[in-house]
């Protein structure tokens, strides 16, 4: 089995050379603002027509699609919580974003696969919770998977990078 790896990249998710990139969407996947608009915009107007097949996605769930106009051939789609305050299950619905994301990567038997920082941008999720759950959840699913073999988290700010950067132990 070869050694699985995670990485730490500042910049845009949209740029990145891998299977898949993961959209942090909303629950109608029909595009959106932040990350989800940057990666419509990136992808053109077949991965709007794509996502219109797919009705939607509940929260902490995850869809797949073609990628497009992306460098990646896939776009796994996830839907993260809105924070409101904690007492709402969304700890447990952001590591269902993460865990639900992998696992279709493992289906399609993905190597490679990219997350933003899914639900800290306008749905509020305290960055620092929110990059200690992607980091405990990606790294329990890659000891007992094989696939995907490696995942890179693509931060777009200093704040967010330097979070990753300080859970991961990257310098």
């Amino acid at each position: 089995m070869s050694k699985r790896s995670v990485q730490l990249v500042k910049g845009d998710i949209t740029k990145q050379r891998v299977d898949a990139i993961v959209n942090a969407a909303n629950t109608s996947l029909l595009g959106g603002g932040g990350v989800d608009g940057a990666i419509h915009r990136a992808a053109g107007v077949q991965l709007l027509e794509e996502c219109k097949t797919l009705g939607g996605c509940p929260t902490g769930e995850a869809r797949i699609t073609k990628g497009y106009n992306l460098p990646s051939p896939f776009v796994i789609h996830t839907v993260g919580p809105v924070w409101r305050g904690g007492t709402n299950s969304e700890k447990e619905l952001l590591q269902n974003a993460y865990t639900n994301s992998l696992k279709l990567a493992k289906e399609k038997k993905l190597a490679t696969i990219a997350f933003p920082n899914i639900s800290t941008g306008v749905y509020g999720f305290p960055k620092h919770k929110a990059a200690s759950i992607a980091v405990d959840s990606v790294t329990t699913f890659l000891k007992k998977n094989k696939y995907p073999k490696e995942v890179i988290f693509v931060c777009f700010d200093d704040e967010n990078y330097e979070l990753y950067r300080n859970l991961l132990g990257v310098d």
